[in-house]
């Protein structure tokens, strides 16, 4: 079989596409037969030894969390999935391996693909999908009628995160993105949209909650967009961050997304039945996918979705 994996941390310039002998599933795991697989930020923080603690230092180690399939095999108390399931979900932190023709994930991280979905969109929806969801219903604490600021609305998180506050009621859903990308946040439902580095001050005190998906929001702004009782939800931590949320009282949570299959269940049937629209920008061959990669982490493109990469021509 083949996969992309690297050998040791460090840059794109690790990455390889070798042969490796996929593991048989344990107890509560699956093997599953890759069909798509969505590339997210966290791929490459991870590669570069930035959460090295939780990964550890055991090589090869595969690339990719997201992914879409067919079930091939299952372990021993597995309960839930069959042989020939479609299945989407994510490979666990510390063994990852989603890009690949074939990869060991626990059940409990997968739920079955609705029938409606490719196998391309299905694994665009994961780690976006229930981010969002859980930063605005869990640690948002999200009311229909509330309303929602979301720092770089136009990418996977906070487009997911536009769509599922509009779906939840939300009165207002405003953000920020680029000057040239205004029209696309219009079109998404954004009102009002501002630029990405300049929030005005006519924006004073009118949110229930301040979504950063991309981490940069300064502190004084987020405070300055925030209402009396809000709360500031950031999925970029840092050391100073999490100090910040521990203040007692604090109003400004660090989001750390947990698998929970209800939420990717929820998710997967919005996607499904049309509500929500994780779009995919860009689709590539494993065997191209290194470049593909590449251009992603480095120059941020493809813009506008996911980029997915697909197993065997498919």
């Amino acid at each position: 079989m083949k996969r992309i994996q690297y050998h040791q941390y460090g840059g794109p310039e690790v990455m390889r596409l070798e042969d490796f002998r996929p593991a048989r599933p344990g107890r509560g795991e699956v093997l599953v037969q890759v069909r798509a697989a969505a590339a997210n930020p966290l791929d490459w923080k991870v590669r570069n030894g930035e959460m090295r603690l939780i990964t550890g230092r055991t090589f090869p180690r595969g690339l990719g969390y997201d992914f879409a399939g067919v079930v091939a095999a299952v372990g021993e108390r597995v309960s839930r999935l069959r042989v020939g399931d479609e299945v989407l979900g994510g490979a666990a932190m510390k063994a990852s391996g989603a890009f690949a023709e074939m990869v060991v994930a626990a059940e409990k991280g997968l739920v079955k693909k609705p029938a409606g979905l490719s196998f391309e969109q299905a694994a665009a929806i994961p780690m976006v999908g229930v981010t969002a969801l859980q930063a605005l219903m869990e640690n948002g604490k999200m009311q229909p009628g509330a309303a929602v600021f979301v720092h770089g609305c136009l990418g996977g998180v906070g487009r997911t995160a536009v769509q599922l506050a509009a779906v939840r009621g939300a009165s207002v859903v405003a953000g920020s993105c680029r000057t040239s990308s205004m029209g696309d946040a219009r079109a998404l439902g954004v009102d009002p949209v501002v630029e990405f580095d300049s929030v005005p001050s006519s924006l004073n005190k009118r949110f229930d909650i301040v979504f950063d998906t991309v981490g940069s929001l300064p502190p004084a702004t987020a405070r300055m967009l925030l209402n009396r009782g809000g709360r500031v939800i950031d999925i970029v931590p840092s050391p100073m961050k999490f100090l910040r949320s521990m203040v007692p009282r604090s109003h400004y949570r660090v989001q750390f997304t947990q698998p929970s299959l209800s939420d990717l269940e929820e998710i997967a049937d919005a996607c499904a039945q049309g509500a929500l629209r994780i779009p995919v920008a860009q689709t590539v061959p494993l065997a191209e996918a290194i470049s593909a990669l590449i251009r992603l982490e480095c120059h941020h493109t493809p813009k506008g979705g996911k980029l997915i990469i697909t197993m065997n021509g498919q």
